[in-house]
């Protein structure tokens, strides 16, 4: 005997709101609406009915097939906003948290890009134009213009990256000091800047600082094979070193962001200046940090002199009518001692944290204004 149509319909629809996933659903869907399902074979049967009983089971039987189809219909919907709302609850961002910091705000300028602004915005105020030059130097340049002789031992000063030769037999290098752009820039009075440089003409009297990259294979905690450094160059008919002691004493106070500063000058060598001096500034070392301008200890700070005729000769001048003076400055001690740097190594490391920690905000652009390091 079969199953009463009312029963079904309750069995069914009970099975219906039971399941609670949509493979569970379809399967009472294929018990019910299948091939071999309750539903099904009761169509099946109208066949062998009398036209009678036909005309009675037909539309109760349709009509149980529509009533459960259209409980799996909605059964289903409900099973799909449950799971996507089951879906929202787990994946729910607060929208009350605060935003990550834009780029502008996250991002952090090197402490030698830092320093290097600083640098030109001190000299730009004191009257300087700012000169760069290539990288890779030829041995003129790099030595025999700055009184260099060839085979002097004065070259082993410098441990030189030296290029493999070229078909004329001469080798390029990586320049191991910035002080190649001076000859340059002297040679360029009354003429156009070479193609791709940046320095502009000069005619005496001439006042530039010169920042940028240098090489010598030499690695340790104060010296790296690529480091940076500035160059100043003044070139006029009347420079003395008393300008010179001026101009250094201004920029190491403005740079330290001190009231005052005490330096002395020692006698030293370099090929390109004459007379030549080794700096010493006054400091305190009493503490873990050292501080510019206070105490009673010195520290040298740079190297300098009075440029050597024979410099200022090969670069196209009159040494009988023009003199004038040099200096330079290691960049990344200068950062060191500004911030508290123990390890020059650690600026070429590409370390995050560190840079986080060292780095400048993009956005807090240098002056003499507002404060170099504000």
């Amino acid at each position: 005997m079969s199953e009463p149509l009312a029963d079904l319909s309750a069995r069914l629809s009970a099975a219906i709101d039971a399941a609670d996933t949509e493979a569970a659903l379809d399967a009472v869907r294929v018990e019910a609406l299948g091939k071999k399902g309750a539903v099904s074979a009761l169509l099946a049967g109208l066949g062998k009915m009398t036209p009678e009983e036909r005309k009675e089971q037909g539309p109760a039987i349709n009509g149980l097939k529509n009533e459960i189809m259209g409980r799996i219909d909605a059964r289903r919907e409900q099973l799909r906003a449950e799971a996507l709302a089951r879906r929202l609850a787990s994946e729910t961002v607060d929208v009350t948290l605060p935003l990550r910091p834009a780029p502008a705000a996250s991002g952090r300028v090197h402490p030698v890009s830092q320093v290097i602004d600083e640098i030109t915005a001190i000299f730009s105020d004191m009257g300087f134009s700012i000169a760069e030059g290539p990288d890779i130097e030829t041995d003129y340049y790099n030595f025999t213009a700055l009184n260099f002789p060839e085979g002097h031992p004065a070259r082993e000063m410098h441990d030189t990256f030296f290029f493999q030769p070229g078909p004329d037999g001469s080798r390029k290098l990586l320049r191991t000091h910035t002080s190649p752009v001076q000859v340059r820039v002297m040679q360029q009075t009354n003429q156009k800047p070479a193609a791709g440089y940046m320095t502009p003409p000069q005619d005496p009297p001439i006042r530039v600082v010169i920042p940028g990259r240098t090489y010598r294979n030499d690695s340790d905690q104060t010296h790296t094979p690529m480091f940076h450094q500035v160059e100043g160059l003044v070139i006029d008919k009347s420079s003395h070193i008393g300008q010179l002691r001026w101009v250094l004493e201004e920029f190491l106070k403005a740079f330290f962001e001190v009231e005052s500063v005490a330096t002395r000058f020692r006698p030293s060598f370099f090929p390109f200046t004459e007379p030549s001096m080794e700096v010493d500034v006054q400091c305190d070392r009493s503490g873990n940090d050292v501080k510019i301008g206070q105490g009673s200890d010195w520290m040298e700070i740079l190297g300098c002199g009075m440029v050597h005729p024979n410099v200022i000769s090969n670069a196209g001048l009159d040494p009988d009518v023009y003199q004038g003076f040099a200096w330079g400055i290691g960049i990344d001690r200068l950062a060191m001692l500004k911030y508290g740097m123990p390890d020059l190594r650690a600026f070429f490391d590409a370390d995050q944290r560190w840079l986080d920690h060292y780095g400048f905000r993009p956005l807090d652009l240098p002056t003499l204004f507002g404060g170099l390091s504000s």
